[in-house]
């Protein structure tokens, strides 16, 4: 995992969902990501609601809210583990990409 998830997610974040299939090879990544970081992404990030919903046919993509409403989204699919950490420190930007 990404040093940068063991650290929290900047406190502008309000909630992040992540989306994806549980059985498409699109989603993998995502599924494997998952079952080995979630656990410290939380430990990390303790208040912070983390929603995973999984639908047959979804692509995988993560979605960041921050104040106001305001949302991002990135798209995870086809992506490895690596990748998906980088993609989602990207979140901490903030909303200037939103």
């Amino acid at each position: 995992m990404s040093a940068s998830l063991r650290a929290p997610f900047s406190a502008a974040i309000k909630e992040l969902r992540i989306q994806l299939c549980q059985s498409s090879q699109g989603s993998a990544g995502v599924r494997s990501f998952l079952s080995k970081s979630y656990p410290d992404i939380k430990k990390a990030n303790p208040t912070l609601p983390i929603l995973i919903r999984e639908a047959r046919g979804t692509e995988a993509r993560a979605f960041a809210r921050y104040d106001m409403g305001v949302e991002r989204k990135i798209s995870l699919e086809g992506l490895d583990e690596a990748r998906i950490a980088d993609k989602l420190a990207d979140f901490n930007s903030g909303v200037n990409k939103a």
